[in-house]
């Protein structure tokens, strides 16, 4: 029997629970240090590389380093809906 523990890729905390599959029937995990009552929830693979909390950091740091949007995406493999789409999230996005 394998023991893995795992960290929160938010908060680095280890008090993590199983909570259900995700729609590619995937394991999702939920911290529980995470926010007061329902804490927040992630997967160990994403299917998509844009979904990953990573990649998510990557375009912020690059808008905010003046990278282009079809640059960012070009750079990191994925659509530039998604880097719009999280740039808009994050209200990054260009006054136009």
């Amino acid at each position: 029997m394998i023991i893995q523990v795992l960290h929160c890729p938010h908060c680095q905390g280890t008090d993590i629970v199983r909570h259900g599959k995700s729609p590619e029937g995937k394991q999702r995990y939920r911290c529980r240090e995470c926010r007061e009552g329902r804490g927040r929830t992630f997967l160990l693979a994403y299917s998509y590389a844009g979904q990953s909390p990573e990649i998510k950091d990557q375009i912020v740091e690059m808008a905010m380093n003046a990278g282009g949007i079809r640059d960012t995406a070009r750079v990191l493999k994925i659509s530039t809906q998604t880097v719009m789409t999280e740039l808009k999230k994050r209200n990054l996005s260009s006054n136009r």
